[in-house]
């Protein structure tokens, strides 16, 4: 089949410029599927203005409404009359849904209606959310099968890593295992420092000598992220042969809660907000800047974000049993870590241990960083299979 034949659409209830993992990896696939073939991506719109004329694909805006307590909105493609004979104007090949809600729920259904082939990802531990939402375990798995149904129509599933992948089998209850599918980053590893170092160190008043930990990421209680303060205010109780500073990039519903938490553990000199970095070669700055990436997150099925260390050879520490540590080997590519303590006491070991921290930090290189041009042409070859079966 000749290249740039093939229409391909890519659904997903999330999308700049409301930040999230799920959105970004769908405008990294949308990016580089636009080199091989026409691609369509159909994803809520949002109040204020933004620009999608910056984007090198087609935009589909659908009609939403914010959800309470949540950074999310609810895309109605049922009832925006609008999108929906935009998509009808659209012949595709396959189509590729990143969310089981409104507007993924929308491509399999139009999947079906024409007889194409579609994909699903499974980007995150529904269940979680269900649960927090509705208080009761019982309700929200019955509220789960519909997300489950939603997969089981599609003609293959793929999950981000191997323990989402046998959450969703065993646990959740697809009909078959997910094939894996990994997320990668377009940042590609620094090798000239120096002059990096010194603009991260002038912006935010950092001694050259300071050890610095990071974390990027919507700042939200979901994250974990009180629990790194926690574990830094342990981490102080210890007689340090350094210094550091601790940066949060990123804003979310708990900035405020978290800047008050700071406060009462009294790390106001080690910790500081940066708020969010857009640009995406400052932040890469971030990460070239820092020794340690901090994400004790329970939430995330496999962030992006700890991609996006490796690829600058910054290794993450992880709690243990996390799903997006399910590919990491402690002290091979990753530190992994059960509580508080451990967490403060790995991140003094990985600072006092020259020999560990250099193999844990190649190790986070050769194994967890990859690049989105040679996922997404994989990605491509897969499509084309999936079509030429179908």
């Amino acid at each position: 089949m000749p290249m740039k034949q093939i229409t391909i659409g890519l659904f997903n209830d999330s999308f700049p410029p409301m930040t999230d993992g799920v959105g970004m990896v769908v405008d990294n696939y949308a990016r580089r599927l636009c080199q091989y073939a026409n691609v369509i991506v159909f994803v809520p719109g949002y109040p204020g203005s933004y620009d999608d004329s910056q984007y090198p694909y087609k935009i589909v805006r659908c009609k939403s409404i914010k959800m309470p307590f949540v950074d999310y909105s609810l895309p109605l493609p049922l009832v925006d009359a609008e999108f929906r004979r935009e998509v009808a104007q659209y012949h595709f090949d396959i189509i590729h849904i990143h969310s089981p809600f409104s507007i993924g729920k929308y491509g399999v259904n139009l999947a079906k209606r024409r007889k194409i082939p579609v994909i699903g990802t499974m980007h995150s531990q529904y269940l979680q959310d269900l649960e927090r939402a509705v208080s009761n375990e019982k309700v929200a798995r019955e509220l789960m099968k519909e997300i489950v149904r939603v997969y089981d129509q599609c003609c293959q599933c793929y999950a981000v890593n191997s323990g989402m992948a046998q959450l969703y089998y065993e646990d959740y209850g697809v009909k078959s295992m997910p094939l894996v599918l990994n997320n990668a980053t377009e940042m590609k590893y620094v090798a000239h420092r120096k002059g990096i170092r010194e603009k991260i160190n002038t912006m935010y008043g950092i001694s050259d000598k300071d050890k610095v930990f990071l974390f990027v990421g919507r700042i939200n209680k979901l994250k974990n992220i009180l629990f790194i303060v926690d574990s830094l205010s342990l981490l102080n109780q210890k007689e340090l042969n350094y210094s550091y500073k601790m940066l949060f990039v990123g804003h979310g519903q708990d900035f405020e809660e978290l800047k008050k938490y700071i406060h009462k553990k009294q790390l106001e000199e080690n910790i500081i907000l940066c708020g969010n970095v857009e640009d995406r070669e400052l932040l890469r700055d971030h990460y070239v800047r820092s020794d340690l990436f901090l994400f004790p997150s329970l939430y995330d099925a496999s962030s992006i974000v700890q991609i996006e260390a490796a690829a600058q050879k910054v290794p993450t520490v992880f709690l243990r049993g996390s799903k997006t540590s399910s590919d990491i080997t402690d002290r091979v590519n990753g530190f992994l870590a059960s509580n508080e303590q451990e967490f403060a006491d790995v991140i003094d070991e990985a600072m006092n241990d020259e020999a560990l921290y250099k193999k844990v930090s190649d190790g986070a290189y050769r194994d967890v960083y990859r690049n989105w041009d040679d996922v997404i042409y994989e990605v491509f070859q897969m499509y084309l299979e999936t079509i030429q079966r179908s």
